[in-house]
């Protein structure tokens, strides 16, 4: 299928910025801090991922207010940790949303009452779900990581650590048959190969703060090597110290690449 070149949106706080849907047919990907992500489909279906949003550092200042996302649709969360997991039993409440994660996370998310077993569906790796019919996929995949779940007790006011399940990434093909992975937190792993000649995503969102994640070099060598998508917005770096690796290591890892990546901003936005 031929693509024309995506379009880069600046996203400035003026009104209706936050819920203007795309374009003539096409994807609209806004990128919010971290790995927190905000899709809008060809069919103004709006699927937000890992929102860490009020307490995010990088997130602009006119979405930490979770209204401004506008109505919400779908959310995914990839794993339990707070900088993925924050927001989202908030959102899912705020638009009586599904919040669909991994089968362990959200078992116990159930279990302790942080949102009712309607708003917080199961999936595993390899598992599909098709929540607005059949032309948009969602399919959860590996990622080299963990997943504590950390819960504040009403009851005694203090941190409790919980099983998280395993991590994911996310495969989400829409209805132009674009793909898009979503890599969540993860370092390197072989079958990134197997998902790049599998799935072929067109778009990768991906770590590169190193430390807990990927850093540029494994992020180009995953790019380069296994995924080879079109295109490539790094993420999940420079909110805490740590996650020292930045998107003009990743471009110069890369070297010759066919991928074009976008060093967007967050609140930035980007049409395909």
């Amino acid at each position: 299928m031929k693509r024309s070149r995506p379009i880069l949106i600046l996203c400035l706080a003026l009104a209706g910025c936050a819920t203007a849907p795309p374009q003539n047919g096409k994807v609209q990907v806004q990128w919010l801090g971290q790995s927190a992500t905000k899709i809008t489909t060809v069919t103004g279906k709006v699927i937000v991922i890992d929102p860490f949003l009020v307490n995010n550092p990088k997130t602009p200042p006119e979405y930490k207010k979770l209204e401004a996302l506008g109505k919400v649709d779908l959310i995914l969360v990839t794993h339990g940790h707070g900088d993925h997991f924050a927001d989202a039993p908030a959102l899912a409440k705020l638009n009586n949303a599904p919040m669909w994660g991994p089968a362990g996370m959200n078992q116990s998310v159930v279990t302790l009452g942080i949102l009712p077993v309607e708003l917080a569906p199961r999936f595993g790796k390899s598992g599909t779900i098709t929540p607005f019919g059949p032309n948009i996929k969602i399919t959860a995949t590996h990622a080299e990581h963990s997943s504590e779940l950390v819960w504040k007790n009403p009851a005694t006011g203090k941190d409790e650590t919980h099983v998280g399940g395993e991590p994911v990434g996310f495969i989400i093909e829409l209805e132009n048959g674009f793909k898009i992975y979503h890599m969540g937190d993860t370092g390197l792993f072989g079958d990134m190969k197997f998902i790049g000649e599998y799935y072929k995503p067109d778009l990768i969102m991906i770590p590169i703060g190193g430390h807990f994640v990927m850093d540029p070099k494994d992020a180009a060598f995953a790019t380069n090597t296994w995924l080879k998508p079109k295109y490539a917005i790094p993420f999940h770096y420079a909110t805490i110290p740590q996650l020292k690796g930045t998107p003009e290591e990743y471009i110069q890892a890369l070297g010759a690449s066919p991928t074009k990546v976008f060093p967007i901003k967050p609140g930035e936005k980007l049409e395909f």
